[in-house]
């Protein structure tokens, strides 16, 4: 804000107009109150120059520039916001000094070297501010002489002993008063509907509304910003839409407001948007959806079994986002390629008829519930949350905004790459998987199944896998090597089912399921990668129709079996394993994968893998049975 063409007089009016206004709406007030709303003025008389150079001269300085305007306006102030009741005029501002004996204890503790400079510059704070708040609800106003700004104008920290965080700051007088005349707001907005009050409706709340409606339109036509803004100042208001449309955009990944009421049976986006949503946010932070009361025939008779049958859905990863019309079957074919990993394709399609959603209310500006589906919420990246908030939608014309890039790196060399299978990591992690020609995902458990008829699990994110098909394992055994294969398509024509972390390669036992995979008459390829134990591992063995083709495994280097016809780009010794090198290793692994992705067409997808989530099933063992003679360890836990 401009302080120096800030209209005190206009500003204080308007505030003092608005506070008789609303004690209409309260019980008794104290003589004092009742005096200011009859003469509708919550300030004093003006200050003179003499008053003001009094003051400056009492106190050694010369104050600054908004709070020498507002004092030329009213020599004081009474219901600055809902915790001030009295701000100091010329008499009775002075310096606080440490009266209040907090220096020493917050000085240590802003002083550390390991702080933020804005945090290390309140230091000396308590004995060097100004001191505004005469009569308050344990509340200081400070003025900070360190604290200047080009303008002239010393910050406003604002500390409450209820309140646990440091001093709040306003870079200016004026900045701070607009606030206190936000949190007047607020807190008048917040008693609509008691019993027996007024509506709390004057002209800043017919603004401020009307913002609102100008945000919403705005947030439709893809200027989420420039809705943001709008909805931010509306917030501090009170406004009770400002927030809720406010939420969805941040939840999109927009800049974020605060705050969010429960949902609620009423609302049209009840069954669709809000509740799931809610059930999300509390699944996402491990807390539990029993007991929510939404599922009560008593209290919600209308919708009270749907309302159970989400909350169900909800915590088994089963919920399906369902808008329905012609948006809802785009999403429904975006999901079907996303459990089976092509969050590419599925996002181009969603892309496509964002522009075709429309909303179930005047307080509904995007397809959120979304965010609530299992298998399309890792779908919408950051980027891609951000194309959503800006493509036109709900019948509102705009420009198209720029389409957010693939996210799957193509082919399979990726797995190599420090944070392939685990992003943030610095090293690759060990995996195995089997790629399959000629069958289809759904298709995998019966060629490769533990037993017959084993099923995929629902869509799990992968570090739900074990949890669901071994919950409360205790015994393990080293003969028996089941995977856990996550499976989805690997390209035209191929499925994948991969697993991260396996248990250790055992070369003298190990039985490739490239031969039981392929027994539909297609192709299969098994890829075995191991990093660090004891040494990096490579193991790439391919079979057709059930007969093996050829098969190859490379440890610290060397090469330890190897069979059949090799194609000349995947001899080891063309791709380069050698000396036991790690890095060396690595590139010769990733030539490895990226032969194979060029000879067989097959790819994985990253983002499916890592942050999606997708089906799965246990698989046979990967090696055979100990024979006669041999021993084997088993291992009881607990």
């Amino acid at each position: 804000m401009d302080t120096k063409t800030f209209d005190w007089r206009q500003f204080l009016t308007r505030w003092s107009e608005e506070w008789a206004d609303a004690q209409g709406r309260s019980g008794d007030l104290s003589p004092d109150d009742l005096e200011d709303q009859q003469r509708r003025w919550l300030g004093a008389a003006p200050a003179t120059d003499t008053d003001i150079a009094r003051m400056e001269a009492r106190l050694g300085c010369e104050i600054p520039p908004s709070y020498r305007e507002f004092l030329r306006v009213s020599d004081g102030w009474r219901h600055a916001g809902g915790f001030v009741w009295m701000l100091a005029g010329t008499r009775e501002a002075h310096w606080h000094e440490d009266a209040s004996g907090l220096g020493e204890d917050y000085d240590e503790f802003w002083g550390d070297e390991d702080n933020p400079e804005e945090t290390r510059a309140q230091v000396g704070l308590w004995s060097r501010a100004l001191q505004l708040d005469v009569q308050s609800d344990a509340t200081y106003v400070l003025l900070d002489p360190e604290d200047v700004g080009p303008d002239g104008e010393w910050a406003v920290r604002v500390w409450s002993s209820w309140r646990a965080s440091d001093p709040e700051r306003y870079p200016s007088f004026a900045e701070f008063m607009v606030a206190m005349h936000q949190e007047f707001h607020h807190l008048e907005a917040g008693r609509d509907g008691e019993r027996g009050a007024a509506a709390f409706v004057n002209g800043t709340t017919r603004a401020q509304d009307a913002a609102v409606d100008r945000a919403r339109i705005a947030a439709l036509r893809g200027r989420y910003e420039e809705a943001a803004e709008l909805l931010r100042e509306a917030q501090r208001y009170g406004r009770p839409r400002a927030t809720e449309l406010l939420h969805q955009i941040g939840q999109l990944g927009g800049p974020y407001g605060a705050g969010r009421r429960p949902p609620h049976p009423s609302d049209p986006r009840f069954l669709t948007e809000l509740l799931p949503l809610h059930a999300a946010d509390l699944l996402g932070s491990h807390r539990s959806v029993d007991g929510l009361p939404f599922a009560d025939a008593d209290r919600f008779p209308e919708t009270a079994r749907a309302a159970a049958d989400i909350l169900r859905e909800m915590t088994e990863g089963t919920f399906r986002y369902r808008p329905g019309g012609a948006f809802g079957e785009a999403v429904d074919e975006a999901r079907e390629l996303a459990r089976w990993g092509d969050t590419d394709a599925a996002w181009r399609i969603l892309r496509t008829v964002v522009p075709m959603w429309e909303p179930l209310g005047p307080d509904h500006i995007a397809p959120v519930g979304l965010l609530a589906d299992p298998v399309l919420a890792p779908v919408l990246t950051a980027e891609r949350r951000s194309e959503l908030l800006a493509t036109p939608r709900g019948g509102e014309q705009g420009p198209a905004p720029v389409p957010a890039r693939d996210q799957d790196p193509g082919g399979l060399s990726w797995l190599v790459r420090g944070g392939g299978l685990r992003p943030g990591q610095s090293s690759p992690c060990d995996y195995r998987m089997v790629l399959v020609e000629g069958a289809a995902p759904d298709e995998l458990p019966g060629l490769l199944g533990s037993s017959p008829g084993t099923a995929l699990s629902p869509p799990l994110r992968r570090w739900d896998v074990s949890g669901h098909h071994r919950p409360g394992q205790r015994r393990f055994s080293s003969y028996d090597d089941k995977a856990l294969l996550s499976v989805g398509r690997a390209g035209a024509g191929w499925s994948f089912g991969v697993e991260e972390s396996p248990a250790r390669f055992s070369s003298d036992r190990f039985v490739s399921p490239a031969q039981a995979a392929s027994a539909g008459g297609g192709r299969a390829i098994v890829v075995w990668s191991e990093w660090n134990r004891p040494a990096p591992l490579f193991h790439v063995s391919v079979a057709r129709g059930g007969a093996p083709l050829y098969a190859f495994t490379v440890r610290a280097g060397a090469v330890e079996d190897s069979s059949g016809a090799i194609p000349a780009e995947l001899d080891p010794a063309v791709l380069g394993f050698g000396p036991p090198d790690m890095a060396a290793h690595a590139a010769a692994a990733a030539r490895a994968l990226d032969a194979i992705a060029d000879e067989y067409g097959v790819t994985l997808p990253r983002l499916a893998l890592t942050e999606g989530r997708l089906h799965s099933f246990e698989s046979v063992s990967w090696t055979r049975p100990p024979g006669s003679g041999e021993t084997y360890l088993t291992v009881t836990m607990g």
